[in-house]
């Protein structure tokens, strides 16, 4: 494999060689914030770079080279990036680009400090929306799925692991199905099979030990409404025959009645379990998991839409100030963010509500590094991180001049972190002799740790 184009068919982007296809991938651009959502179809002989020039995509950031890097495709129309040369170098998945790499979708791409996600075609630019943000096309579907399914008043069935938003999904999907009846909302994994009867159809005085009292269920207080039934893969199987019965009569019995009750109830249901798998081993019955999937809607874990992650980052701090009335600000350095967008998220938006909401608690202005996201979430620490949750970039006191910021001292002969030279460096817009005059040392000293540290130097007049 080299460069000299002995492996790789390589051509300008608008003309593809005779017999090679295009990938039908795309690098979608989530970092930094003022360059997400570009987009990029990964074509053969696609240059990325920031040169003006009519053979070059331009990403127009500091860290990229004019001409930074290459997609070309090898044998069997795999496509392969290839930097060319780049001054702050090209990464795939954190592993710096040494020798030619293929690009897979979910595949997390850096050039220089720009961050991008390589996904399949079809998404759209949606981060202003509450319940599914992002870009990438799987969100981009399941988002023209969900207009389609709110008004149509069949049963809607929600599949997705734990913590990807299902009943935030299930509230969108009422608000948006014109019904003007309540929610209401049953977790079938959080009762008894015996209770779970008398909450869903009610019960008549004397029906059980207990039971003082006549009580409507649930599917008469939705009546007109829609009714949230979460982790049905839970509901005891005996149960299951009566769910199916209220589904296709439209009518519901209470326990110790002897005539049934007409009700007009929307069902969504949602379960983080398999329910075809359950159906195949005897645990839910089959007519019902029918009729419950008239419409089917899943949710993809983080892991699987990478693009998406920092936009519901961002939604989540958003909803995080609303409820405190704050004004709370969570950013990342391009070290951060990568890492962010690496992880494997397994309790999907709990975790990253969880690491939004211990940043944003700091109750200051930042922008964040490995070190203090590592503190918050040790998930997504490492042995290298320094043991410290300071903001990588200092902010200024409320009345505090922006000419004597205010910083943490630095003893003269210490070598600061990467973080801690960044946020100093863009603190003093990228010049070297403030810098300088910060950490107490010489000029050429922050040449050399900027070279150490990877960090691109913006030219600036020294004299």
């Amino acid at each position: 494999m080299s460069r000299d184009g002995s492996f790789f068919h390589s051509t300008h982007p608008s003309a593809p060689p005779s017999g090679v296809a295009g990938t039908d991938l795309t690098l979608t651009l989530v970092h930094p914030p003022e360059l997400a959502g570009q987009r990029f179809a990964l074509v053969p002989g696609l240059v990325l770079g920031r040169a003006p020039d009519a053979e070059v995509t331009s990403i127009f950031h500091a860290t990229i080279s004019r001409r930074h890097a290459t997609v070309q495709v090898g044998l069997g129309g795999v496509p392969w990036l290839v930097d060319l040369g780049s001054r702050n170098g090209t990464s795939i998945n954190g592993t710096r680009l040494e020798q030619p790499r293929p690009l897979v979708a979910q595949s997390v791409v850096r050039l220089g400090d720009v961050l991008g996600v390589v996904d399949g075609p079809g998404g759209a630019d949606f981060e202003g929306d509450p319940v599914l943000p992002g870009q990438g096309p799987a969100i981009a579907e399941l988002r023209a799925r969900l207009f389609r399914a709110a008004p149509d008043p069949a049963p809607v069935l929600i599949s997705g692991e734990t913590g990807t938003g299902k009943e935030r999904l299930a509230r969108e999907i009422h608000q948006r199905s014109g019904r003007r009846g309540a929610y209401i909302t049953l977790n079938a994994a959080e009762l008894s099979p015996q209770i779970v009867e008398s909450e869903l159809f009610g019960h008549e005085r004397g029906a059980f030990t207990g039971a003082l009292a006549t009580k409507p269920g649930l599917f008469q207080a939705a009546h007109g409404g829609t009714l949230f039934l979460d982790e049905i893969g839970e509901l005891p199987l005996e149960l299951q025959p009566k769910l199916l019965r209220a589904l296709q009569e439209r009518e519901v019995r209470a326990v110790g009645a002897t005539k049934p009750i007409a009700v007009d109830v929307r069902v969504v249901a949602a379960t983080n379990r398999d329910l075809s798998a359950l159906v195949e081993s005897g645990r839910f019955r089959r007519d019902l998991y029918a009729r419950l999937s008239f419409w089917e809607l899943s949710l993809p874990p983080l892991r699987a839409r990478r693009q998406d992650i920092l936009a519901w980052s961002a939604l989540l701090l958003r909803l995080w100030n609303a409820e405190r009335a704050k004004g709370a600000r969570v950013e990342f350095v391009a070290d951060a963010a990568e890492r962010i967008l690496l992880h494997e998220w397994l309790d999907n938006l709990r975790g990253l509500g969880r690491l939004v909401h211990r940043l944003a608690d700091l109750d200051s202005d930042k922008v964040f590094g490995c070190s203090a996201i590592g503190q918050a979430m040790p998930e997504l620490a490492r042995p290298a991180d320094a043991p410290s949750l300071a903001p990588e970039r200092p902010s200024l006191a409320p009345n505090e001049p922006s000419a004597a910021p205010k910083e943490p001292s630095v003893a003269p002969r210490e070598r600061p972190s990467r973080e801690d030279l960044l946020a100093v460096y863009e603190r003093s817009g990228r010049s070297v002799r403030a810098t300088a005059k910060h950490f107490g040392k010489d000029r050429r000293q922050i040449y050399r740790w900027l070279e150490t540290f990877n960090i691109p130097r913006e030219p600036e007049d020294e004299s």
